[in-house]
């Protein structure tokens, strides 16, 4: 019965598709949206067939880079 459930992170999905079509692939315009999918994720990694190939690991906002970073250089 899995099977009739929705994936709980497809609206993630299509929301990164929309926003790389509008921004002709460029990854870095979508980077809010990436890291939402990535959230989701976090939480529905077992159950969502979305989440396959998705690095649970990476942060997609540089803020949250930065904080890693213990250069203390800027990312800009």
């Amino acid at each position: 019965m899995s099977d009739t459930r929705k994936d709980p992170c497809k609206p993630n999905a299509c929301r990164i598709q929309a926003c790389l079509t509008k921004n002709h692939y460029q990854e870095d315009k979508c980077l809010d949206v990436l890291e939402a999918m990535r959230q989701c994720c976090l939480k529905w990694h077992k159950e969502s067939l979305c989440c396959s190939g998705i690095d649970l690991e990476k942060t997609y906002l540089p803020d949250a880079s930065k904080e890693k970073n213990a250069t203390g250089k800027s990312n800009k």
